[in-house]
């Protein structure tokens, strides 16, 4: 463990930025082996659920030291930056993509990125952009982050000293939105593709766990086989593994789904968090901790690279967001060559994880030139 942190929580952070950049790179033949090839949710239940856990557990640290306003005034703070960081890499994102579509002629760039609202009403666009609902491909995650921290200002202490209330509020909303029609206004389809109504539940979970780790329980001393819970939750992978791998192969899937399970399972909706969806990630999250209860794993060099980008995740996903068009330009004009696709897909995480280790330096950095006994400010610990 790194000053509290659990290693575990940053090497999955950092394992799903990598996931992120890689689903992001259109035909990337690494983006075959991330999670949404191998069930039902992908790498946004892990940066979500992820966020919530480190944001409950800093600031409610934060909140026992110094009281609930000075927490909510950093969480309030936190959620700023992140505005201001969501402006300036959208900015940015615009123009590499502009710049990308000027030598890729193949293809509309700017269309698939969905930035023609920019294009066709620049005015409108930038006053939507202020208001979090000009949301281009790739940048939908932080408008959803920025939202859920900045209502982590109002529910955290309700979170520590309620937290089954909590979970309970937030699940009767998660279910009540899509036959509600709760989201919020958008352009294109008029709503966010990640609807932070349904959302919110995966974060408020996040949070609970953080505050579960930290009280004593008793483990469970029974071998995985005989643990029921486990086993379940085995199975339900298992068998959403196996249906998912089997969209590869329409026809075969067609012909072996029972309609009466094809009819109750799909639409999978990734913009609600369909529940099988959710189910899914906590039956993966719940196993994997079962699987890897020690921190022994996370201490040789390539884990401990990974657990670098997921302790600057916010720093890192700004990168990947940059890189994703970059190296689907560089595809693109090598014609979608497979070893020009495998090699922006490798050097783009080489570069995320560089990125981490020149953070990690400067906050060295940093912390000698502090003076003696100085706090370094929770953020660090919240990213």
């Amino acid at each position: 463990m790194l000053n509290g942190r659990d290693p575990r929580i940053d090497f999955f952070r950092g394992l799903a930025l990598i996931f992120i950049f890689w689903d992001h790179v259109p035909h990337n033949p690494l983006g075959l082996i991330t999670l949404r090839n191998f069930g039902f949710s992908d790498a946004a239940e892990v940066f979500v659920f992820l966020a919530g856990f480190a944001s409950v557990l800093a600031y409610s640290k934060v909140m026992q030291r110094e009281g609930y306003w000075i927490a909510c005034l950093k969480i309030l703070r936190r959620t700023w930056v992140l505005y201001v960081v969501h402006i300036f890499l959208l900015a940015l994102l615009m123009g590499i993509v502009f710049y990308a579509n000027n030598h890729v002629q193949t293809r509309d760039l700017v269309a698939e990125m969905g930035l023609t609202h920019f294009v066709t009403h620049p005015q409108q666009a930038l006053t939507d952009e202020l208001l979090l609902r000009f949301k281009p491909n790739l940048m939908d995650p932080l408008p959803l982050y920025i939202v859920l921290l900045a209502g982590l200002s109002v529910v955290l202490p309700l979170m520590v000293r309620a937290t089954w209330a909590v979970i309970g509020v937030s699940l009767a909303v998660y279910l009540m939105a899509p036959w509600m029609g709760w989201n919020l206004r958008a352009i294109a389809d008029g709503v966010w593709y990640f609807n932070p109504i349904t959302w919110q539940l995966l974060f408020v979970l996040g949070g609970a766990a953080a505050i579960h780790s930290q009280r004593p329980t008793a483990p469970d001393t029974r071998p995985l086989p005989r643990q029921p819970l486990f086993v379940a939750a085995a199975i339900y992978l298992v068998v959403a593994g196996v249906i998912t791998l089997s969209w590869l192969w329409p026809d075969i899937h067609d012909a072996v789904m029972p309609a009466t399970l094809s009819n109750w399972l799909y639409p999978i909706s990734k913009t609600d968090l369909s529940p099988v969806r959710l189910v899914h990630f906590l039956a993966l999250a719940y196993v994997t901790a079962k699987l890897l209860p020690g921190r022994g794993w996370t201490q040789n060099r390539l884990a401990e690279r990974v657990c670098q980008m997921g302790r600057y995740s916010l720093e890192v996903f700004c990168l990947g967001v940059v890189l994703a068009p970059l190296a689907d330009m560089l595809n693109a004009l090598a014609n979608d060559a497979v070893a020009m696709q495998l090699l922006t897909a490798l050097v783009g995480v080489v570069l995320m994880s560089a990125l981490a280790a020149w953070m990690e330096l400067n906050k060295r950095l940093n912390q000698a030139s502090r003076a003696p006994g100085e706090p370094a400010l929770p953020e660090q610990h919240a990213r």
